[in-house]
């Protein structure tokens, strides 16, 4: 006999008392309900609004989806201020911490005349009568050529290396202040960071030693020896530029200048010409570029008339109008210190000197 509970013939399969219920899996919870897109209408709602029986409900703002707009703006905000930490640059620029910081190599030659150094009252009269007599003046001297663009480099980028090699050029050997022993920084400013220590080491400790002699980065004379006697420098010589890869333009200065002098406050003696044959190597990269500055590579200079027992490295310090080489030699050079520059010394030539 079936218990009070239950039906006689027991609880049906599938019912609600017995066995596993197939739809005990489907939950209808609180949220599932509120998800639902239908909704039925009440009756009430039916009788009075002659309604459907379910209307659409507006679809519910799902907080994820404001959670993962939220990541993707951190996300974005992360990779931008991660792009700007590391620097986005050209393809092409190179990056200022992998460049090799290339010391520049300076060789200064003394010429030496034969004879004693003609002199005159006018240093236009020596002009006339010597090779320089058809020199331009100043800066005219350094005419820049035509620029062409090269296959990794602008012309403006061409053009403003040429104009940086020439502004360094007047700057280092046409600046009355410069060539008179003064201020150095108006060159300074022109080099690349990189070599700003070498700069500063060579003329707060001058040394003959291929590296460090300030007349191999300027021109200057020993300002008590001689001064200028003729604001007029006379230049000729030209500029060339290359490029030597994809992110570097090489530029060669060859010039000679030709100054006039004479003794150091004396205004009355006599005025000589005193010669320089300067060839100068600059280097530029896109970051010299931008910022109009260039890499000396490399200083070779010849002057004259010196004399060759005397150091040419600090100072120039020129043989004037009458006086005639010190019999002696250059410096001894050391074959067991790398870090010497070889001892040189040439003849200044005969045609070189005004013939008046």
């Amino acid at each position: 006999m079936a218990g009070l509970g239950g039906p006689p013939g027991g609880t049906p399969e599938g019912g609600p008392g017995g066995g596993e219920d197939e739809y005990r899996s489907v939950v209808f919870d609180e949220s599932f309900v509120r998800a639902a897109r239908l909704q039925e209408f009440s009756a009430q709602e039916r009788i009075t609004d002659h309604a459907p029986a379910v209307r659409r409900r507006p679809p519910l703002r799902r907080a994820g989806l404001s959670r993962q707009a939220l990541i993707l703006v951190v996300l974005i905000a992360v990779a931008f201020g991660t792009a700007i930490y590391m620097g986005v640059r050209h393809p092409y620029q190179s990056s200022g911490g992998e460049r090799a910081a290339e010391p520049v190599r300076t060789t200064v030659v003394p010429l030496a005349p034969r004879d004693r150094v003609p002199g005159a009252d006018d240093a236009a009269v020596l002009f006339a009568h010597s090779p320089a007599a058809h020199f331009r003046t100043a800066a005219e001297g350094v005419p820049l050529p035509g620029a062409r663009r090269t296959a990794h480099f602008s012309e403006d980028q061409v053009m403003n290396a040429l104009t940086t090699a020439k502004n360094y050029i007047v700057r280092s050997a046409l600046d009355p202040d410069v060539l008179g022993g003064g201020q150095v920084r108006s060159v300074r400013v022109l080099l690349d960071p990189d070599q700003l220590q070498q700069f500063d080491e060579s003329f707060e400790h001058p040394a003959a030693d291929g590296r460090h002699a300030p007349t191999g980065w300027l021109i200057r004379f020993d300002p008590a020896r001689a001064e200028l006697a003729d604001p007029e420098i006379r230049v000729d010589g030209s500029l060339r530029v290359v490029e030597s890869d994809a992110s570097t333009l090489d530029v060669t200065a060859d010039h000679t200048m030709v100054y006039a002098l004479r003794p150091a406050g004396d205004a009355r003696a006599e005025e000589s010409l005193f010669t320089v044959r300067r060839e100068l190597h600059f280097r530029f990269d896109r970051d010299d570029l931008r910022l109009h500055q260039t890499r000396l590579v490399a200083s070779y200079v010849q002057a004259g008339p010196l004399s060759c027992a005397e150091d040419s490295a600090n100072h120039l310090r020129p043989l004037l109008a009458g006086q005639q080489a010190r019999a002696g030699v250059p410096r001894g050079t050391d074959p067991f210190t790398s870090d010497n520059a070889p001892a040189l010394c040439g003849t200044l030539a005969e045609g070189a000197q005004p013939q008046v």
